[in-house]
């Protein structure tokens, strides 16, 4: 008899057969069944067998098919007849729980299709399989409400929300949507909302109603770098107007060198401070464009939000009509969300890694063409070792002072044992959610 190379204790194994690509085992269920499954009535008679395949875990790079000769009863009392159960094997699938198991973590970072040639399975199997694993997973696995809460979006054929922990430099959502249904729904379930300080989101008025909804205690910052980033576009709007006036060749050195413009005027060399001095010399709207640039993002340099509406003041002044409709846009936010955009210079909270976070998040999509949003978000949220943790353990307790005499020893002794013993607190787990520094590693590693 061939040996056991399932390592399944409950079969036992009657033959092999293999070739270049698979492993055909045959087997049968070791422990015969002595009750029946409908009225568990005992000494049931043998009715028959059948053959069933499932598949198992791969082994030495070829694919696992068992072959079990199953048998078939029926009772003697109720008459009705049944299968012998399967040990080990998924109720919903002809696989063992094994390779169902070793399937969804798999799915977690590889390709569906390679899966699936590994398996010898189809895609869709992997699908399910991976489904039901990230339900179990959404079940099982608790993110810590963060207490400085990020909001922002990313392009994943349409808008898609994203919820972060600031502190923490973690993901713990990724929403379906960015609509204010969406957000409110996300935030009605979560445990702990109470908790959170402060929210920091760009300028989409759904996430603001949502916030104010659901969390009114907590104090709402528009994010820095969405304001900044409208100055970097009113500059490149002044930039492309020159495209029609400009030769072929200048058009495209002006499109190669618009990297020194967007650059702050402080961190240039002195090759690109050359390049740049050039252009904005030969052309003064671009110049002051580029100014006007500079000049908002010492804005942020305010030490107050005294301070920084003073500077705005005076920035606006400084707009020519030649360049104003280029601002407009900046300018209106400004107006329309300076309590939010002002509340930084109280709590200087930031959502600035985001913008790494959504770099990832296209990276993977482009990687993974054809996947689902739910199979996206269960790749970023649940990567096998991206959690960032924390064991919190319970509070040093001084140990029981020594009893002054033998006399009140015996006393101490004699309470101890009428009473009983009381266990040290456990230690507690948090988890942060998917650390995005451990997102990149793992992506850069060809892991996910």
């Amino acid at each position: 008899m061939p040996a056991n190379i399932l390592n399944l204790p409950s079969y036992a194994v009657t033959a092999l057969q293999e070739n270049d690509h698979d492993y055909h085992v045959d087997a049968e269920v070791r422990q015969a069944v002595t009750h029946c499954v409908h009225c568990k009535a005992g000494n049931p008679q043998g009715f028959g067998r059948r053959e069933q395949m499932v598949k198992d875990l791969p082994m030495h790079g070829k694919r696992v098919g068992i072959y079990v000769n199953t048998r078939r009863y029926r009772c003697r009392e109720c008459t009705k007849t049944f299968y012998e159960p399967l040990p080990d094997t998924d109720e919903k699938r002809a696989m063992t729980t094994r390779l169902v198991a070793w399937m969804g973590k798999q799915a977690v970072r590889r390709t569906f299709a390679s899966i699936a040639e590994e398996v010898g399975c189809t895609e869709f199997t992997v699908r399910a399989v991976f489904s039901d694993y990230v339900n179990e997973l959404e079940r099982t696995i608790r993110f810590e409400t963060p207490k400085w809460m990020g909001i922002d979006e990313i392009h994943l054929i349409k808008p898609r929300g994203v919820i972060t922990n600031i502190q923490n430099n973690t993901v713990v959502e990724l929403l379906h949507n960015r609509n204010k249904e969406t957000v409110i729904k996300y935030l009605a379930g979560l445990q702990g909302k109470e908790s959170i300080q402060y929210v920091a989101m760009d300028m989409w008025q759904p996430y603001k109603d949502a916030i104010e909804l659901m969390l009114p205690k907590a104090k709402i910052i528009i994010d820095k770098f969405h304001v900044v980033k409208m100055a970097n576009e009113a500059m490149e709007r002044v930039r492309k107007s020159y495209r029609e006036s400009l030769t072929p060749k200048q058009r495209r050195g002006l499109m190669h060198d618009r990297f020194v413009m967007l650059k702050r005027e402080h961190d240039l060399n002195d090759e690109e401070a050359l390049k740049l001095s050039g252009w904005l010399r030969n052309y003064p709207e671009l110049g002051m464009a580029y100014r006007l640039k500079e000049d908002f993002f010492k804005i942020y340099d305010a030490k107050t939000k005294e301070e920084a509406l003073r500077r705005f003041a005076a920035w606006e002044i400084a707009v020519m009509p030649d360049v104003r409709d280029a601002f407009q846009d900046l300018i209106r936010a400004w107006r329309n969300w300076q309590p939010y955009i002002l509340a930084y210079f109280d709590h200087p909270v930031t959502n600035a890694y985001t913008e790494s976070l959504n770099n990832l998040i296209r990276v993977m999509n482009r990687l993974g063409r054809g996947y689902s949003f739910e199979a996206l978000r269960a790749k970023i949220l649940f990567s096998e070792g991206a959690f960032k943790k924390q064991t919190i353990r319970p509070k040093f307790e001084r140990r029981r002072e020594p009893m002054a005499t033998r006399n009140f020893e015996m006393a101490y002794m004699c309470l101890e044992r009428a009473m009983p013993h009381q266990p040290s607190e456990p230690a507690r787990e948090i988890n942060f959610g998917a650390d995005i520094s451990t997102l990149t590693r793992l992506i850069e590693a060809g892991e996910i």
